[in-house]
């Protein structure tokens, strides 16, 4: 952990806190700053899970709070006595923007806006947008730096990188001190089954196919949650990082086959079990990060060997199938899976 400095004591909004990244930020936090508060603020849509922040539930440093951060009114009531806010709350499956992006515009662009105003308003000593590098589009040369074109090709990604740039206009307008990161594909445990890793794993668990869009050669830069969650802590605590977009990656490009594979070697699953189906739309090939800023400004690398740290994954769904069969046996989850890939 870096030097806390003036964070010790800071007050702290996780927005989208009872989320997959979110979650695992919050109790990083309670553990890393013993003398400060967090704040979680999430409207517990289906990809929220209050089982996500079980241990902090006695903690009494920890405050949950249910709202939309579209809502400005709440929003204000959560920040006002706050020094901090990380904001992870966006809708944030490719898949479901392609059937409906009404949500994703409202929550990720408009949503983002209204946490920013509250910032501006009470003074905060940082406000720190959790952006993706699917704002960047298909990458199939060089990896990108922060200052490559934004390119999105699916209404997910164009509603991120409308919450990145009105993030920087805040900055440029009004002086609102935000920092803007735009990670790599997460893993690790806590994480919704309809994402790739936990969708691959639980349903070799039970013994089902593993839909595979495509030829499954697209790639992606995989990075454990931990080390995002440690990047994120680095750039809050960091002196001289207002107005900057930094890219976090882990170098660790594998195709989706090449994740399938993994998987069913760890479980000693069958590779019949993989199961090519029709592409998405506009599915980009690969997306690849250039970290230098990162790793000049805060020193920071990813530090999680990618085998180890899918076969931490594969164990924790194994020994918590608790925590994801009731999400799966639900209707939400059911009806999804049949409308994506039950046809």
């Amino acid at each position: 952990m870096a030097d806390v400095g003036w964070t010790e004591k800071a007050k702290f909004l996780v927005t989208g806190g009872a989320g997959f990244i979110g979650s695992h930020f919050a109790k990083r936090l309670v553990k890393d700053y013993p003398g400060a508060r967090v704040v979680v603020l999430d409207k517990l849509t289906y990809a929220g899970n209050l089982d996500n922040l079980r241990e902090l539930e006695k903690e009494d440093r920890f405050t949950f709070v249910r709202g939309d951060i579209c809502d400005a009114e709440k929003v204000g009531e959560v920040m006002e006595s706050c020094d901090v806010c990380v904001n992870f709350a966006a809708e944030t499956h490719v898949d479901r923007s392609l059937g409906d992006a009404s949500s994703f515009v409202l929550t990720d662009v408009y949503g983002t806006h209204v946490l920013l105003e509250a910032a501006r308003r009470f003074g905060l000593k940082r406000f720190v947008q959790v952006s993706t590098d699917e704002v960047y589009g298909e990458i199939l040369g060089d990896p990108v730096s922060e200052d490559s074109p934004l390119m999105p090709t699916n209404p997910y990604a164009a509603s991120k990188a409308g919450g990145d740039r009105i993030a920087f206009s805040y900055y440029a307008s009004f002086g609102v001190p935000v920092v803007i990161t735009r990670c790599s594909n997460n893993y690790g445990s806590h994480q919704y089954p309809e994402k790739l890793f936990p969708l691959f794993i639980t349903n070799v668990l039970e013994g089902k196919k593993l839909p595979v869009y495509g030829s499954g050669r697209n790639t992606r830069d995989w990075i454990h949650v931990e080390d995002h969650c440690s990047a994120l802590e680095a750039l809050m605590e960091a002196e001289g990082v207002e107005g900057l977009v930094f890219n976090i990656g882990s170098g660790n490009e594998l195709s989706v086959l090449d994740i399938a594979e993994k998987i069913l070697r760890l479980l000693d699953g069958s590779e019949g079990l993989i199961e090519h189906v029709t592409d998405r739309p506009a599915h980009d090939r690969r997306y690849a990060l250039n970290t230098d800023r990162i790793r000049a400004k805060v020193d920071w690398a990813s530090r999680i060997d990618f085998d180890q740290g899918l076969s931490d994954t594969v164990r924790w769904y194994r020994e918590n199938r608790w925590w994801w069969e009731k999400i799966k046996s639900g209707e939400t989850y059911r009806k999804y899976y049949e409308k994506m890939y039950d046809r």
